[in-house]
């Protein structure tokens, strides 16, 4: 899973937003450097990436992507697929519009910024100039992101190409997408009420 994705998953409370989103850039037992919300969202984000990664759903729509020019950046291009449904069809999932949650979101990560790894703090102004939770709703946006993405890794992930598999294949992910969300949804629900009880 993706940016949006972890936050959606992380419930209303924007500490835990903000754990869950800055989980990556927390290594090993340096998450207890934090508050108990915070901490709360980077062990969740940890347990949505295992159960992702090891789901045979997800790793039925990776498999699609393996083997083509992607190599092992398959797995970040999923969890960015799947974003993307996510956002297209956000109004299934949430009451609020995607534009309200996003800023709402950029607006905690505004408030808390100073208190986040450098490597978050680089990241926060590209993420709310560029609007990627808003981005990932249609395939140009995604395209847009993939591409920033791909020179980063100074072109060796191919990700500019990535949305070439999604259109060919797309009624395929989406299903797969909903088929495994729902059960995602269910799995974080249940850890985020464990972690924040």
């Amino acid at each position: 899973m993706n940016f949006l994705a972890h936050i959606y998953l992380s419930g209303e409370d924007p500490e835990v937003q903000l754990g869950n989103f800055m989980a990556d850039a927390v290594k090993g037992n340096k998450f207890r450097n934090f508050n108990p919300k915070v901490q709360s969202g980077i062990i969740l984000h940890r347990l949505i990436d295992s159960y992702t990664d090891a789901h045979p759903v997800f790793r039925q729509s990776k498999r699609r992507l393996h083997g083509k020019q992607f190599g092992h950046y398959s797995g970040v291009i999923m969890d960015m697929f799947y974003d993307h449904f996510l956002a297209a069809n956000w109004s299934e999932f949430h009451h609020q519009p995607l534009e309200e949650f996003a800023q709402q979101f950029y607006q905690v990560l505004n408030q808390y910024k100073e208190t986040t790894p450098e490597r978050t703090q680089h990241l926060i102004p590209y993420m709310i100039s560029q609007n990627w939770l808003i981005q990932y709703q249609n395939i140009e946006g995604l395209n847009k992101i993939l591409g920033q993405m791909n020179r980063r890794t100074k072109g060796r992930s191919n990700m500019d190409q990535a949305t070439v598999e999604l259109q060919e294949h797309y009624h395929l992910f989406q299903s797969e997408f909903y088929d495994f969300f729902k059960m995602l949804q269910k799995m974080a629900s249940a850890e985020l009420k464990r972690l924040t009880l």
